[in-house]
């Protein structure tokens, strides 16, 4: 098997010291997560995936896209290419049919089909599973990195998309005003036995019950613990 090409370190990320929160604080958003635990003690990811391969494939075809419409493109797409090799092989124009429904789906084959040459040319057919080795393959930013890392528990990470970043200020989890300000927030304040977890809470918390327009503060079990809650519900 080839070696793995060595990977320029990157400057190390300014890590954000815990916060110090006052006793009642502490306690408000232990509730938050044991309650988030009592709901679902193993949340997973919503996209349909086997093996590593697959899971980074589908996250990356994620970006912009709805679980729901990647897991129905990559339904027939894995049935035909699961692994770097039948994927190249599949090549750029055999690629794009399967996810044609899915938004930028141009951009996405030209780096899945990349991506698949890289694996094969550089570790063997195999993903690598380390953060900086994820982040440079074509179209594996931060975030899918982060959701990858979480998801087969290798490495801790809380990464922030939209459902994440709403339901981190509904709750007042979070005042960052981007996706790495929350992050870094997340991480400093989410107890270390939950940090594998509290992405996907928060992520299906903000799905199906905290939506955008109008949440469901009626079937919330953290209604009575969100600072929020007063500016939906009246009376």
């Amino acid at each position: 098997m080839p070696k793995p090409p060595k990977i320029p370190a990157k400057p190390a990320k300014r890590k954000v010291a815990a916060k110090r929160l006052a006793p009642p604080e502490q306690a408000r958003i232990a509730e938050i997560f044991r309650r988030f635990e009592e709901q679902d003690s193993d949340p997973r990811t919503e996209l349909d995936y086997a093996s590593p391969y697959e899971l980074v494939t589908a996250v990356a075809l994620s970006a912009q896209a709805t679980d729901v419409s990647v897991n129905k493109a990559t339904a027939r797409l894995f049935k035909v290419a699961d692994t770097p090799a039948k994927m190249l092989a599949l090549g750029e124009a055999g690629l794009k049919p399967f996810i044609a429904s899915i938004g930028l789906y141009n951009t996405k084959a030209k780096n899945v089909i990349a991506t698949a040459n890289i694996l094969i040319e550089q570790y063997g057919g195999e993903v690598p599973l380390t953060r900086e080795a994820l982040q440079a393959l074509p179209g594996v930013g931060r975030k899918t990195a982060s959701v990858v890392l979480n998801e087969l528990r290798i490495e801790p990470a809380i990464a922030v998309d939209t459902h994440v970043f709403r339901v981190a200020h509904r709750l007042g989890l979070a005042r960052g005003k981007t996706p790495d300000q929350v992050e870094a927030e997340l991480m400093a304040i989410v107890p270390d036995p939950l940090k594998t977890r509290a992405h996907h809470w928060l992520i299906l918390h903000g799905r199906y019950v905290c939506v955008a327009r109008r949440p469901k503060c009626e079937d919330c079990v953290v209604a009575d613990l969100c600072s929020s809650k007063p500016l939906f519900v009246r009376g």
